[in-house]
């Protein structure tokens, strides 16, 4: 990624998403960008010390990023830069 470093893209991509609601997006793409934020945010997921919940929208965000979880923290970041700016691009 020339010239910007990966962070600072990243945080670009993330004021870009703030811009978008909820209506602008399907579920699963907001599902895919919840996931690759909260790995490049947080790392991977500790499923030790998630509460059991039974709500289903917050099983399917934890479902969601527990699959990218073998991801790195850059990894993360590159990819929720890539699917803002296929988002973008549409």
């Amino acid at each position: 990624m020339p010239n910007k470093d990966l962070d600072t893209l990243f945080q670009e991509a993330v004021a870009i998403a703030d811009q978008m609601t909820q209506s602008d997006l399907p579920q699963d793409v907001q599902l895919r960008l919840y996931a690759h934020y909260k790995q490049a945010t947080h790392g991977t997921i500790d499923t030790r010390m998630s509460t059991p919940s039974f709500d289903l929208r917050n099983a399917f965000k934890t479902n969601a990023w527990m699959q990218i979880s073998h991801l790195t923290v850059d990894q993360a970041k590159e990819e929720y830069i890539n699917i803002i700016n296929s988002l973008i691009k549409k």
